[in-house]
C-alpha cells in the first residue's frame, strides 16, 4: 500500500471508531444518573451515621460529571469496535509470529483488565468508608462530585492496569527481552511493590481489602514466571536439538 492508501485506511478506521464511541456516549447519557447513584452508595452509607453528601459546587458541575460518565461509558461500550479497528489496521504489517503474540496478548489482556476493574470496584467502597472514619464528629463530609468520580475512576483503572502487568512480563519473555530467571530473581521486590501498591490503594487499616487485592496480583506474578519458565525450557530444548554444542 502507498502512503496515501495507508492514510485513507487510517481515516476509515478512525471514522468507524469515532461513530461507535459517539453511539456509546449517547448510551452513557442514559446511564449517567444510575451510575452516579451507584458510585455514591458509600456516601449514603456514611450519611446514616455522619453528615455526608455528594456536592456539585459549580453551576456546570452536574453537567460536567454527566459528561465524564457518558464519555467513559461510551469508550468502554465501544471498545470491541475500536480495538478491532486498531487490530485490523496493524495486522497487515505484522509477521505471522507477531500476529500470534499480539492476538494472545490482546485476548488475555482484556479479561485480566476487566477482572482488575471488578476487583477495584469492590474495593473502593471500603476505602471511602474507611477514610470517612477520620472525619471529626463535629465536622461534615462534602464530597465534590467531580473529584469523587475521578478518584473512583482512577482507582478502578489503576487496579485494572495492575492486573495486566504480569501479562506484559510474559510478552517481554516471549520476544526475548526478559528471561524467566530474571523474573523469579526479583520476586521479593515484586511482592514488596505489590504490597505497597495495595497499601496505597487500600489504606493500611483495611487489612482484609489489602489482602484480597494483593493475593490475586501475587498469583498472577508467579503464573507469569511459570509461563516464562516453560517457554524458556521449550526454547532451550529446541536450540539443543538444532545445535548440541549449545549445552556446552
Amino acid at each position: 500500500m502507498s502512503l496515501r492508501e495507508h492514510l485513507a485506511e487510517l481515516r476509515k478506521r478512525l471514522f468507524i471508531s469515532a461513530i461507535a464511541i459517539l453511539v456509546g456516549i449517547v448510551a452513557g447519557f442514559v446511564l449517567a444518573q444510575p451510575t452516579i447513584h451507584l458510585i455514591s452508595g458509600p456516601i449514603r452509607e456514611i450519611a446514616e451515621s455522619h453528615n455526608a453528601v455528594l456536592n456539585f459546587d459549580t453551576v456546570t458541575g452536574a453537567f460536567d460529571v454527566t459528561m465524564k460518565i457518558a464519555i467513559t461509558i461510551g469508550v468502554v461500550v465501544a471498545s470491541p469496535v475500536w480495538l478491532y479497528q486498531i487490530w485490523a489496521f496493524l495486522v497487515p504489517g505484522l509477521t505471522r509470529k507477531e500476529k500470534v503474540y499480539a492476538l494472545g496478548f490482546v485476548g488475555s489482556a482484556i479479561p485480566l483488565f476487566l477482572a482488575g476493574c471488578v476487583a477495584g470496584w469492590f474495593v473502593f467502597p471500603h476505602i471511602i468508608t474507611l477514610l470517612a472514619g477520620f472525619t471529626p464528629s463535629e465536622a461534615a463530609n462534602f464530597y465534590q462530585a467531580g473529584y469523587y468520580y475521578d478518584f473512583v475512576l482512577k482507582l478502578v483503572l489503576a487496579v485494572g492496569v495492575a492486573f495486566v502487568l504480569p501479562l506484559l512480563l510474559v510478552l517481554l519473555n516471549f520476544v526475548g527481552v526478559l528471561s524467566a530467571k530474571s523474573i523469579i530473581r526479583s520476586w521479593r521486590v515484586a511482592i514488596l511493590v505489590i504490597a505497597l501498591f495495595c497499601a496505597i490503594a487500600t489504606p493500611a487499616a483495611d487489612v482484609v481489602s489489602m489482602f484480597l487485592l494483593a493475593i490475586p496480583m501475587v498469583v498472577l506474578y508467579f503464573t507469569a514466571w511459570g509461563i516464562a519458565w516453560m517457554h524458556d525450557r521449550r526454547l532451550t530444548k529446541s536450540q539443543l536439538a538444532l545445535d548440541p554444542e549449545v549445552a556446552t
